[in-house]
């Protein structure tokens, strides 16, 4: 990461660190308040499939906002359906992101599969004026602010039981959204990370 500081701030580039996760319709547990002796229960069919597929960049450049950029798909669970985002879709959410930050991006994610694909190699490659791609070690998950978004709407989900993947997409986007709105919180995760922004 210390190159990539370097770099950024010779470029004058964002750090945009990337992960995907899923949510499905199991609703995550958590404490609440009722009265003494009467535990609340929320009752669950235990049917019904799918996740809503999220993919999201935690956007970080000295003097400037924190940002959060994501995208969301619901995976239904059908017969042939593509259970994460695609080459395809990862070229068109960082073109994106670049647009809507401007100047170039330096990309930090993890060593997924979809990420060593030829098709999105090809795409770093002819954009590599203003794309710059950095790989997490394999397993390190504590190094990537993103990680904290994910922790934190899960939490922010609990006792939720939603019957259908139709009914928890439009949920998840709202939490999202309220995350997008508070950049002291996306300064949080890059805090718990221990990664400083400051170029040595």
């Amino acid at each position: 990461m210390v190159t990539g500081k370097r770099t950024a701030q010779l470029l004058g580039a964002w750090i945009v660190f990337e992960d995907e996760a899923g949510q499905d319709l199991k609703p995550a547990k958590g404490r609440t308040w009722s009265r003494r002796g009467r535990t609340p229960v929320i009752k669950v069919t235990g049917k019904g499939s799918g996740r809503v597929l999220m993919a999201g960049m935690v956007c970080v450049k000295l003097g400037r906002e924190t940002r959060l950029i994501y995208r969301t798909q619901m995976y239904r669970g059908r017969t042939g359906e593509r259970k994460g985002f695609r080459a395809r879709e990862f070229a068109e959410l960082i073109t994106a992101v670049r647009r809507q930050l401007g100047g170039p991006l330096i990309v930090v994610w993890d060593n997924a599969s979809t990420h060593h694909s030829k098709a999105l190699r090809e795409f770093c490659d002819r954009n590599s004026d203003w794309l710059t791609i950095v790989r997490l070690p394999h397993y390190a998950p504590d190094l990537n602010p993103v990680e904290g978004v994910w922790a934190y709407l899960e939490k922010s989900l609990a006792n939720l039981a939603p019957r259908a993947i139709e009914d928890l997409a439009p949920l998840v986007k709202i939490r999202l959204r309220n995350i997008q709105c508070r950049s002291e919180v996306l300064d949080g995760f890059i805090a718990e990370t221990g990664l400083g922004l400051e170029p040595p």
